[in-house]
């Protein structure tokens, strides 16, 4: 799924763009040790986490991206994280569950 339809499915914003981003799965959680062992390389990770750590954890794991929902705030520091790292990183006022719905009618 290209980068601008996501974002118009699940009415979100790009904080961090990344131009390779091409989902295949989905991941929800917001336990960080469970995204680390749960997760998968290329998937979409959902949660409400707007803070340094969600970068290090989807670096390790090789997240496709990251959307941060329920208009949960996004520290500074994280989006330079992100930038460096070049991970996508969205944000969107929608809950997981709208989200979720949402990419599996889409086919992920």
């Amino acid at each position: 799924m290209k980068i601008e339809s996501f974002l118009k499915e699940i009415e979100g914003e790009i904080v961090v763009n990344n131009p390779k981003f091409n989902p295949q799965g989905v991941y929800i959680g917001d336990l960080l040790s469970l995204v680390m062992g749960r997760a998968k390389a290329d998937d979409v990770w959902i949660t409400i986490q707007g803070h340094l750590n969600i970068i290090a954890v989807a670096s390790l794991v090789d997240i496709a991206g990251i959307v941060v929902v329920e208009g949960m705030e996004i520290d500074d520091e994280t989006i330079e994280k992100a930038k460096e790292e070049e991970i996508c990183l969205i944000k969107t006022q929608k809950s997981a569950y709208e989200v979720a719905k949402i990419l599996v009618e889409k086919g992920l």
